[in-house]
C-alpha cells in the first residue's frame, strides 16, 4: 500500500504530466478504459443472455473480434509508417463509436441477432488493429523511447483504477439498464475523448513520401521483425498466449454464468478485483523490470497469467456449499490472470519499442500484432466448438493445459527470461 500511495503522491512533480498534451493523451485513455469494461461485460452478455448464444457461437463471437488482427495487421503497418498517427486514432475511435452505437438501437428495433453481434465485434477489431497500433507509436513520440517504462506504468496504473471500478459499474448498468443500454455509456466516452484527443497541439512530422511498394514495405516490416532474435522470440511467446487467451475469452462469459450461475451483477463485482492485480502489476513492474530485466518481467508475466488459467475451471458451483465462495474464488483468479497479463505485456511492448529503429516502427508494431494475434481467432473458435462436446469447463480445462505447457517450454527452452532489455 505504502508504494501505491507513493506512487500517485509523485505524480504531481513528474516530468511527463507538465506536458499538456501527455496528459489530454492519458485522460482519453482513462476514458476509453473505463468505457471498455463496459463493453467487454456487456457485448458477450448481450449474446449470451439475450439471444442465447451457444458455445460455438460465442467462440466464433470472440473469433471475429481478432479476426482483424490477420487480415489488417500488415497493411495498417504501412499505413502507419506513411502517415501521421493522431488521425488515425481518431478516425479509429469515431469508427467503434458508431459500430457501438448501433448495438442499442438494433435491439430497440428488434433488429439484434447474433450475426449482428458479429459485425459489431468485427468492427470493434478492426478499430483495435488500427487505432491500438497508432496509439502505441503516438505514446513514443510524445515521451520518447527513454520515456516508455515511466508512460506505460502509468497508463497501467490508470488502467488499474478502470479495472478496479469498471467491472463493478458494468455490472450494475447491466443488471440495472440492460446490456444494450450500458453500451452507450462507452459510446459517449468515445465521443468525449475524440474531442480531447482534437485539442493535442503536438504534431508529428510528415512521414517522407515512400519510395517502394505497400507490398514490399510490408515484406521489410516481416523481414526485420523475422531477422532480429528478440522480436521472433517475443512473437513466438505472445502468439501461443494470445492462442490461450481467446480461447479462454470464449468461454469465461458462460463460465461465469451459466457454470457458476453468477448474475451480470455478481460477475461485474467479482470482476473488479481484476483492477487489483493490474494497480499490483502497474507498482510491481518497475522493481521487477530492474531486478529481473525486461525479459524476466515478461516471463514472470507468464507464470502468473498461467496460474490463472488453471485455476478456472476448477472452481465448483458451490464452493464449500456458497455460490458466493464460488464468486470469490472467480474473482481471485481473475487477480491473476490480471496481474499476469499485465506483466507480460507492459515490458513485452517496450522492448520491442527499443530493438526498433524509428522507420520501422508501424510495420513492427502492426507485424507484431499480425504474427501474435494470427493465432487468436483458432483460439476462439477452437475453444467453442470444444465447449460444445466436453462442455465449457472441459474447453477451460483445455486451455490450461495449454498454458502449464507454454510456461514450461517458454522457461526451459527459450533466452526469454535473460533478456534485460
Amino acid at each position: 500500500m505504502t508504494r501505491i500511495i507513493s506512487f500517485f503522491r509523485h505524480l504531481g512533480s513528474d516530468q511527463q504530466l507538465r506536458n499538456a498534451d501527455f496528459r489530454r493523451f492519458w485522460f482519453s485513455s482513462i476514458l476509453t478504459n473505463f468505457g471498455a469494461q463496459i463493453t467487454l461485460l456487456a457485448l458477450p452478455i448481450c449474446a449470451a443472455l439475450l439471444l442465447h448464444a451457444s458455445p460455438s457461437q460465442m467462440g466464433t463471437l470472440a473469433a471475429l473480434g481478432s479476426l482483424p488482427f490477420l487480415l489488417f495487421g500488415l497493411p495498417v503497418g504501412v499505413l502507419l509508417d506513411r502517415s501521421r498517427r493522431l488521425p488515425v486514432m481518431l478516425c479509429s475511435d469515431a469508427m467503434v463509436a458508431l459500430s457501438l452505437a448501433s448495438v442499442p438501437l438494433a435491439w430497440w428495433q428488434g433488429w439484434l441477432s447474433i450475426h449482428w453481434m458479429y459485425a459489431v465485434e468485427f468492427v470493434l477489431g478492426t478499430g483495435l488493429v488500427v487505432g491500438g497500433g497508432a496509439e502505441q507509436i503516438f505514446m513514443t513520440f510524445l515521451v520518447g523511447r527513454d520515456g516508455l517504462i515511466d508512460a506505460q506504468s502509468k497508463f497501467a496504473a490508470t488502467e488499474s483504477a478502470s479495472r478496479l471500478l469498471g467491472p463493478g459499474l458494468a455490472g450494475v448498468l447491466v443488471q440495472a439498464l440492460g446490456a444494450p443500454v450500458a453500451i452507450l455509456c462507452n459510446v459517449a466516452g468515445f465521443t468525449v475523448s475524440i474531442s480531447n484527443l482534437r485539442r493535442i497541439r503536438a504534431r508529428e512530422p510528415q512521414p517522407a513520401p515512400p519510395e517502394s511498394h505497400a507490398v514490399r514495405d510490408m515484406l521489410a516490416g516481416l523481414g526485420f521483425v523475422w531477422r532480429q532474435p528478440t522480436l521472433r522470440l517475443l512473437a513466438w511467446t505472445s502468439a501461443c498466449w494470445h492462442l490461450l487467451f481467446y480461447g479462454y475469452l470464449a468461454l469465461y462469459v458462460l463460465f461465469a454464468t451459466r457454470e457458476l450461475g453468477m448474475s451480470p451483477g455478481t460477475m461485474g463485482t467479482a470482476q473488479m478485483l481484476g483492477g487489483v492485480g493490474v494497480l499490483a502489476s502497474s507498482v510491481l513492474l518497475k522493481p521487477l523490470t530492474r531486478r529481473f530485466g525486461a525479459g524476466g518481467t515478461v516471463a514472470i508475466g507468464l507464470c502468473a497469467s498461467s496460474i490463472g488459467f488453471v485455476l478456472m475451471p476448477a472452481i465448483p458451483r458451490d464452493l464449500l456449499g456458497s455460490g458466493t465462495a464460488s464468486a470469490a474464488a472467480y474473482a481471485v483468479v481473475v487477480f491473476w490472470l490480471d496481474c499476469g497479463a499485465t506483466l507480460f505485456f507492459l515490458p513485452y511492448l517496450a522492448l520491442r519499442q527499443r530493438v526498433t529503429p524509428d522507420a520501422f516502427l508501424g510495420r513492427m508494431t502492426s507485424t507484431m500484432r499480425f504474427m501474435t494475434v494470427a493465432m487468436a481467432p483458432v483460439g476462439a473458435a477452437g475453444a467453442g466448438l470444444l465447449a460444445e462436446r466436453i462442455g465449457v469447463r472441459g474447453g477451460l480445462a483445455v486451455v490450461a493445459g495449454g498454458a502449464l505447457l507454454l510456461t514450461a517450454s517458454t522457461l526451459f527452452g527459450t533466452r526469454l527470461h535473460r533478456i534485460q532489455g
